[in-house]
């Protein structure tokens, strides 16, 4: 009683969105700005500059988001998707300077299968 239950380091997922888009003109910044709103109403958070993760709790989930990020796509630009399990993005080594972090930890989530 009280245990918490946590997906599998092996077949929850990382869904990183790594985005190059145009931002010169003025429809550019504002179709830069929408996608980058959208991402983060997804639920996707800023790890650099246009990159951005979001954790999903199955493989199963994360195709689901990555279909939703397709339906969001700009005019113009490049943008690239790529998964990672939990494990292979603990593994992850962060630096601040010259000193390492931890990367960030997976959200808090009640799990209802």
């Amino acid at each position: 009683m009280g245990q918490r239950l946590t997906p599998s380091e092996y077949r929850a997922m990382w869904l990183f969105a790594m985005f190059d888009l145009p931002v010169k003109k003025a429809k550019d910044r504002k179709n830069y700005m929408q996608f980058r709103k959208a991402l983060i109403r997804e639920g996707f958070m800023m790890l650099q500059y246009s990159v951005y993760a979001r954790y999903c709790a199955s493989e199963d989930r994360a195709l689901n988001v990555r279909r939703r990020v397709q339906s969001m796509l700009p005019p113009k630009g490049q943008i690239r998707l790529v998964s990672i399990t939990d494990r292979q993005f603990g593994k992850m080594h962060v630096f601040q300077g010259i000193k390492r972090q931890k990367p960030e930890a997976r959200p808090d989530q009640l799990m209802l299968f």
